[in-house]
């Protein structure tokens, strides 16, 4: 019997026992309740469908009931709407039978029912950090927040690597001003390959702070692996294998799910789509489709990762290896749940989809996960702060500037000379200007943010890529790639499983009025955020299943042999660590190919640095296993390679930051304001991660090898 189960306030322990059956708490719920009741910030990693939101919401309940708390007491943060919208029904199972309150306050939510009466608060917020910051700028609710005393944050994972994971550290320090108090912060997610350095990011050493981490609990897994070069018989054994069953398929982009939505039409009952460029309406359906007793199939990106609960599924199919441990955990979390086996179907094109989609399996087995590492330079969002804090005080002196942005831990090791050399910037680039020693807004920033009322300054997400679709009678189908609709190729499109017309644009509104179209050929493609390419976790695994000469995973006879095909055409001599590199002459001359084994951002930094070194007529190319050097000359490119090779081991951050360009202004919300010297240190650390580039190449040791035969190719990737 649970030793806590019994002492919860009695109307906690009824909803508990009456509604949901319990008679006692989980392991997470146990742990993480005697973690929070003593005033400790707490990280919770646990299985998806673990129990966590509850673990997180008892405690602060049982609170709440025991002290009489009123007014806001808790805030719930998300990273998506969509979740809180689903949480809310959660929360309210609990709350309401106990009369306390919950509210959800984001861009969703209609403006009217975003207010609550004086005096009447809610207990529980949920909502997100961009909404969170509109919060914050209205003084009258604002003040409402004085009595917070715990913050949840949802999927925290999700937030840490990101620049809006450097906002929610600084709302998260306002809160802290507004209460007058270090509200606890309890952090929620499934994955973290470095779960103590994520604690420390969270409670940024302000007092005691716990980690509470619940392995999964044994279970049987299945993994389906089917190896189909040719598109229609891939879909075949797609339309085979959910054909009657409850089904997610994940895809890696929105622009192929869409295509596969297209070809998969007619084929599969009750077949949907869901992906962050289509209408609130149109995902909302696809999540209520697992309502339906009969089976139901949706085509999803990775906004069906998260903890949004789709219910009981019978399979998931990954069409195509994703490219982390993390996403492929969050993806099979979504099956095997209440007593059933977890069944991943994975339809994948060429032997070396498959050698990767081994790689992600077995990393997951020996509980490897990627660390989740935070930007080091968030400039962005520091500019963010301070046009923030310049507009909501109308005039602010310098003095008060730097001392507002600066307190908080998040730029305080930014220091006082780089905001003095942005402030200088923003005045002479006229974003700000000056009044004797006050700073206002200056001309320029009204003209880039100043739009819907400086609605801009609330995000660091940019938003500024993306067309909303509109029927000419006002329904909103979803949002199209700025790039896409500028490029004029087609005016034909697919967009949440259906084919559109587009037949205006208006650029000053952003918007593309589209009516239906019975056409059979449309297109679309939308600006990936992101480099793409697998983790370099997964590619050290690849290396380890080549160095052992097969996987651990039991295979068919079948794919036992397309993996022999792929492994095979790896030369023996790079199994070891390091950089190898492998010299051989074919009939367009001498080509030498680097096995690294780090995945594409490494890689194609060292593309970058090799082409300058080699200059001429050299190509140089990569993908996440190998930098292949072609035109280098006839003879000793190998030795050449490697003599480069250690110049580039020898060289300092100052000298690789010269050869690198620097990407565009653009890539950043706020970046446009900054001066270039900074955008150039922002896109070293955190765009071209130099500092952890520079920790593998210089810890490596380079070996030479002349070897003929065939080797991982770039187009199987």
């Amino acid at each position: 019997m649970s030793t806590i189960f019994s002492t919860l306030h009695e109307s906690l322990q009824q909803v508990l026992s009456q509604r949901l059956e319990w008679t006692e708490l989980r392991e997470v719920q146990e742990r993480t309740y005697a973690a929070m009741v003593t005033g400790s910030d707490v990280l919770v990693i646990a299985p998806t469908a673990g129990g966590k939101s509850e673990a997180a919401l008892i405690p602060v309940m049982d609170d709440i009931l025991k002290n009489g708390r009123m007014g806001v007491t808790c805030i719930y943060i998300s990273p998506l709407k969509a979740l809180i919208n689903d949480q809310e029904d959660r929360f309210r199972t609990f709350c309401i039978p106990t009369s306390l309150s919950v509210m959800k306050w984001h861009g969703d939510v209609a403006k009217g029912d975003r207010i609550w009466k004086d005096g009447e608060p809610p207990h529980f917020l949920m909502i997100t950090p961009e909404s969170l910051e509109v919060l914050l700028q209205e003084k009258k609710l604002s003040s409402d927040l004085r009595q917070v005393r715990t913050i949840i944050i949802d999927e925290l994972h999700a937030f840490v690597e990101s620049e809006r994971g450097v906002h929610l550290k600084v709302l998260l320090d306002r809160v802290d001003r507004i209460t007058k108090r270090q509200v606890q912060r309890i952090g929620l997610s499934a994955t973290a390959g470095n779960p103590e350095e994520v604690l420390a990011w969270l409670s940024d050493g302000r007092h005691k702070a716990e980690l509470v981490t619940i392995s999964s609990p044994p279970q049987e897994k299945q993994f389906l692996f089917i190896v189909e070069p040719e598109e229609k018989d891939r879909i075949n054994a797609l339309v085979r294998i959910v054909d009657g069953k409850k089904a997610l398929v994940f895809v890696n982009s929105r622009s192929v799910a869409e295509k596969l939505m297209k070809v998969s039409a007619g084929r599969i009952r009750n077949l949907h789509i869901h992906h962050s460029s289509l209408s609130l309406a149109t995902k909302k359906t696809s999540e209520e489709a697992f309502s339906s007793q009969d089976g139901a199939c949706i085509i999803c990106t990775s906004t069906l990762e998260l903890g949004i609960d789709i219910g009981d599924l019978d399979v998931v199919v990954q069409v195509g290896p994703p490219n982390s441990v993390s996403s492929f955990l969050q993806r099979m979390g979504r099956s095997g749940r209440r007593g059933k086996s977890a069944y991943v179907a994975w339809i994948l094109q060429n032997p070396c989809e498959l050698l990767c989609s081994l790689a992600i399996v077995e990393c997951a087995i020996r509980k490897d996960v990627e660390n989740l590492v935070p930007p080091k330079k968030p400039y962005n969002v520091l500019l963010q702060q301070i046009f923030l804090n310049v507009y909501n005080h109308s005039r602010m002196s310098r003095r008060k500037l730097t001392a507002s942005v600066l307190s908080h831990p998040v730029f305080r090791d930014l220091g006082q000379k780089i905001l003095d050399q942005i402030i200088t910037h923003l005045i002479a680039a006229s974003y700000l200007t000056t009044d004797g020693e006050m700073l206002m807004l200056g001309t320029e920033a009204e003209r880039v943010f100043g739009r819907s009322n400086w609605k801009e300054l609330y995000s660091v997400i940019s938003g500024g890529g993306e067309y909303r679709a509109m029927t000419p009678e006002g329904e909103v189908v979803g949002k199209l790639d700025a790039r896409f609709v500028n490029s004029k190729n087609s005016e034909e499109i697919s967009l949440g499983g259906r084919t559109w017309s587009m037949v205006k644009c208006d650029e000053g509104h952003n918007i593309v009025v589209v009516i239906p179209s019975g056409s059979v050929s449309s297109r679309i493609f939308w600006t990936s955020a992101g480099e793409g390419g697998f983790s370099p976790l997964v590619c050290r695994m690849v290396r380890k299943i080549h160095a052992r000469g097969g996987s651990v995973l039991p295979l068919g006879e079948h794919e036992q042999e397309v993996l022999r095909t792929v492994l095979a055409r790896i030369p023996e001599s790079t199994g070891g660590n390091g950089l190898h590199v492998v010299e051989q002459t074919g009939t367009k001359g001498v080509e030498v190919r680097i096995f690294t084994f780090s995945g594409s951002r490494f890689n194609r930094l060292l593309t970058f640095l090799l082409r300058d070194r080699l200059g001429g007529k050299a190509q140089v190319q990569y993908n996440d296993f190998i930098v292949k050097v072609m035109h280098a000359g006839k003879e000793g490119i190998g030795q050449r390679v490697i003599r480069v090779l250690e110049e580039i081991q020898n060289m300092g951050m100052d000298e690789i930051g010269v050869i690198l360009p620097i990407p565009s202004a653009e890539e950043w919300k706020f970046a446009r304001a900054l001066p270039p010297v900074l955008l150039s240190d922002m896109s070293l650390y955190d765009h071209y991660h130099v500092e952890e580039f520079m920790d593998v190449v210089k810890s490596v040791p380079v070996t030479f090898h002349s070897e003929p035969g065939q080797h991982l190719r770039s187009d199987e990737q």
